[in-house]
């Protein structure tokens, strides 16, 4: 009752502190149905709890193990949800504003032009180099640790013979790390400069199987 002080007798005392680990719901109504103490609530008895620390362990949290009370049980969208529902394919707002269809091309970030050869997921795999494309229709797919080198110059020439395989370690011997500058070189030092880098690569290659 509020405002005035509940007195617990021991036996009652007891009995609440045996069934501590109780729901609180469930050891109010134990409790007044065992002892007739109609004068007593919930709340009194949950606060009597509280100030001698008999706590019911229960923290509202899983634990490691602990299966949850809806497993396995269906769980049906309500009706409501349909109208707004994503249906499979369909794009919406800025999706839909961006989307590009499939053979639509763009130029990349590093220069190459590409081409949308499909819709599907991941996303990056939805575009690729329109010179690779050409290549590979020529000459197959390209082998790995391998990359194709432009030989003029012009990364949007992307005729299959405008492009040469050459091991991807070789690629940092043409550019002006090495004092070569291949792509801003003229058309007549291209060849002499792929030649010898070429060279040197195989070069390099022997001493290290040689050491191997």
């Amino acid at each position: 009752m509020k405002g005035q002080r509940i007195e617990y007798y021991d036996d009652e005392l007891a009995w609440i502190e045996a069934n501590k680990d109780w729901p609180r719901k469930q050891l109010h109504q134990g409790f007044v149905a065992r002892f007739q103490r109609h004068d007593v609530s919930q709340q009194n008895l949950t606060a009597l709890c509280k100030r001698k620390g008999w706590l019911t362990g229960r923290t509202g949290q899983f634990v490691a193990g602990q299966e949850a009370h809806n497993k396995g049980k269906p769980m049906p969208a309500h009706p409501n949800s349909v109208a707004t529902r994503f249906k499979k394919g369909e794009r919406r707002g800025r999706a839909n504003h961006l989307h590009k269809p499939i053979g639509t091309e763009r130029i990349s970030k590093d220069g190459y032009l590409e081409r949308k050869i499909h819709d599907g997921l991941p996303m990056q795999s939805r575009w690729r180099a329109v010179h690779l494309m050409n290549w590979e229709a020529n000459h197959g797919p390209i082998p790995e640790g391998h990359a194709l080198k432009c030989l003029d110059g012009d990364k949007m020439n992307t005729r299959a013979s405008n492009w040469e395989l050459v091991p991807r370690a070789l690629l940092p011997r043409l550019n002006g790390r090495f004092g070569r500058g291949y792509d801003n070189a003229s058309p007549e030092v291209k060849p002499t400069i792929l030649l010898v880098a070429k060279l040197e690569h195989q070069a390099r290659e022997m001493k290290k199987d040689a050491k191997a």
